[in-house]
């Protein structure tokens, strides 16, 4: 009797591990959306990308494979992207027009439906870190400017000086936007124009769980005044995340994302209407947001890892990569 009950055991053990295995796990990054055409691009600036959202991809993957949560890997993904002057998230972000970097990021659980967001910070080094401090350790969803930055020091992450995030590009980039802007200082057709950068990063990604985590983190437009915020840090608008229904990351023109409450539209429409996560993002996308005048793109995916990437804009930093084999990296359209 004792040997059969063991037996039993390893045999439930097995089926267990054999499960663990076969669940579906998946990841999918953005690096910004925007005028990206190949004849703009050098050979080595191209692949310069393609080796830094493989690596980002990649990073939250391995977490995934190795039983960790959906969160971790998403933060894990971001953090390469935040740390590489490429993107327009953390360092290496665009500048406002006064010459300082303003960071905004969020996150959003998909079982608990439990979000945290940063806006306007200045001395955080990881906002995405930041985003999932205020998710966890506050009451509230999001917090801004010093408060947040006050948050941040109290919770024990790494705070640089402002001076940390500024490159020459995006210097060069400010004095471009500036020359072209008019005497209103209004920014005209932002996403029309190469010196105005959005280069916002997101993941989002499911884990072994089924649980469904989506995040977002950016340095926000180029030249911008007044304390601009745009969508990424804003649930709804820029992330969202519901098991029932998929997660998502959004980037692009930030004013059009927050009128449509884009990522949260997506999820409505399969919620409501029944559309299947494809048919919902393009109908947000290529009708939604282009009927409205908006520019920008999605990374998302459902419960049962199917992946969505949709934009309308030339081109989006993306790729993403399954448990099933599946992978790609890809930038033009």
């Amino acid at each position: 009797m004792k040997q059969l009950s063991i037996f039993l055991l390893f045999y439930i053990l097995g089926l267990t591990g054999v499960y663990a295995q076969g669940s579906k796990v998946a990841i999918v990054i953005h690096g910004g959306a925007g005028v990206i055409l190949k004849k703009n691009m050098t050979a080595e600036k191209e692949q310069a990308y393609r080796e830094k959202l493989q690596e980002a991809m990649d990073t939250g993957y391995a977490l995934l494979e190795q039983g960790k949560s959906s969160e971790e890997a998403v933060i894990a993904a971001i953090k390469v992207m935040e740390d590489s002057p490429l993107f327009n998230a953390g360092k290496g972000a665009v500048l406002t027009n006064n010459g300082h970097c303003e960071l905004d990021a969020s996150i959003m659980d998909g079982k608990t439906l439990n979000a945290g967001a940063v806006a306007g910070v200045k001395t955080i080094k990881s906002p995405i870190e930041a985003a999932r401090a205020v998710m966890h350790e506050s009451k509230h969803v999001m917090l801004s400017g010093s408060g947040a930055e006050t948050f941040a020091k109290g919770e024990g992450l790494e705070m640089v000086d402002p001076e940390y995030f500024i490159t020459e590009r995006r210097k060069k980039q400010l004095e471009k936007a500036k020359m072209q802007e008019d005497a209103r200082g209004n920014l005209g057709n932002p996403m029309g124009n190469n010196n105005f950068k959005f280069g916002t990063v997101g993941a989002v990604a499911l884990d072994k769980d089924g649980n469904i985590v989506a995040a977002t983190s950016t340095g926000g437009m180029t030249n911008k005044r007044f304390g601009r915020i745009g969508d990424s840090p804003i649930i709804g608008a820029g992330t969202y995340a519901n098991n029932n229904t998929c997660g998502i990351s959004s980037t692009g023109h930030g004013e059009y994302f927050i009128r449509l409450a884009i990522a949260h539209h997506i999820s409505a429409q399969m919620e409501y209407a029944g559309k299947s996560l494809e048919e919902a993002a393009e109908d947000v996308i290529q009708n939604k947001l282009t009927d409205l005048g908006g520019t920008g793109g999605i990374i998302g995916l459902d419960k049962d890892g199917n992946i969505v990437m949709e934009f309308n804009s030339p081109g989006m930093f993306r790729g993403y990569r399954k448990s099933n084999g599946e992978q790609e990296v890809s930038i033009y359209r």
